[in-house]
């Protein structure tokens, strides 16, 4: 065994009907008594959610923040950091899915240490070499009430968007992961389907790069392949009962297993290209994800051969069986999973060019996830991807 370190950071989950009714107490064991709801414009519209949720918080709430965006643009972010200084908050409540996690999460960020985000973001170096400032001030504490099954809630990174160059800017600080998460069946109701599927998806996807990585960890093993099989058994029955809320909150855990488990696994190449071509194309991350994973799968399989058991086992094949399968044996079962979907097989399908543009490269050769990739990806490997995916 290789040496590892698992250092698994401290959050409490709160799950089904009831669970509101412990916020006051987490907000109080967290020092919190003035606290601002981060929220977007779709349950902006649903007033009797939000309702639920502020009932539980009581006097605790100061204030809401609306302006919660895909993507987390980066005006975003500094408009709720406003907010926060504003109402005096000492405490900030996501409620939805990844975009309010990491709106909240880098709002307070940029709060707390009164610089501009390009100075806090992770860089590149000429070397090549990825660096993440450490940003030492202390941070509000952080509350999730999730609507969307999102791998952001174990996150200590939070990635925006500058909308004027296109850029992934990533804030990564341990401070900022969330106190506590609630997963009400309520709150799992009220997000379209296809946003549950997307963000399944993407857990999903991670969850496999996590389990074919070079990491030899089998506490975030086990974290990984629990994820991966409940996501197997559970979203072929999210295409049948959408409105399900059982099925709805059994994804939202399993992306919780997910992020947790890729905090020591790290992500890959499929991850690295989603975020590029996401917001560039207008496809949901998750989607994009799902489509270039069984490429990303191939290109990476010269390296991951030996560890693709592990995900042929979360799939369901017995762990003889799995032992003796090649790769493409594994990414043929993926294949057949994202079939049952309705996931495209290719990224023409979904209104993706053919042609690769610069950017679009320059954007996953300086994306974090990239150096975790099992398999050393440059410029060419990104095009042989995409090639293959397209």
């Amino acid at each position: 065994m290789k040496p590892f370190q698992h250092l698994s950071a401290g959050g409490r989950t709160f799950a089904g009907e009831g669970c509101l009714a412990a916020l006051p107490a987490e907000l109080k064991r967290a020092g919190a008594s003035r606290v601002v709801v981060f929220c977007g414009a779709s349950l902006v519209r649903r007033p009797e959610v939000l309702a639920r949720v502020e009932r539980a918080l009581g006097p605790a709430l100061v204030g809401r923040f609306e302006g919660v965006r895909e993507h987390s643009p980066v005006d975003s972010v500094v408009e709720g950091a406003r907010t926060l200084a504003r109402l005096g908050a000492d405490g900030a409540v996501a409620v939805g899915g990844g975009s309010a996690v990491v709106t909240a999460r880098a709002a307070a960020i940029l709060l707390a240490e009164g610089e501009d985000v390009r100075a806090l973001c992770t860089r590149r170096e000429p070397d090549g070499r990825m660096v993440s400032p450490r940003l030492a001030r202390p941070k509000l504490p952080q509350f999730v009430v999730a609507t969307t099954p999102t791998t952001a809630y174990a996150k200590a990174g939070s990635a925006l968007r500058d909308a004027a160059t296109g850029d992934r800017l990533a804030l990564f600080d341990p401070k900022t992961r969330a106190s506590a998460l609630f997963v009400d069946p309520v709150l799992a109701g009220t997000a379209p389907v296809a946003l549950v599927m997307s963000a399944s998806l993407n857990a999903l996807a991670m969850s496999i790069e996590g389990l074919e990585s070079d990491c030899d960890d089998p506490l975030a093993h086990a974290a990984l392949a629990h994820a991966l099989g409940l996501l197997a058994d559970t979203l072929p029955g999210l295409v049948a009962r959408p409105d399900d809320a059982d099925l709805r909150m059994r994804l939202m855990l399993a992306a919780l297993l997910c992020g947790q488990g890729t905090d020591h696994a790290g992500g890959g190449v499929s991850s690295v290209l989603a975020h590029s071509i996401g917001p560039r194309y207008g496809v949901a991350n998750g989607l994009a994800q799902a489509i270039v994973l069984p490429h990303a799968m191939r290109f990476n399989a010269t390296v991951t051969a030996p560890r693709l058991a592990r995900v042929d086992r979360a799939l369901g094949t017995g762990a003889a069986e799995a032992a003796t399968r090649g790769p493409e044996a594994v990414v043929g079962a993926v294949r057949a999973l994202l079939d049952r979907l309705g996931v495209p097989a290719r990224l023409g399908e979904v209104g993706v060019r053919g042609d690769v543009p610069d950017a679009l490269v320059e954007h996953a050769l300086a994306d974090w996830f990239l150096q975790r990739n099992p398999r050393p990806v440059d410029r060419a490997g990104i095009v042989e991807i995409l090639g293959a995916a397209w």
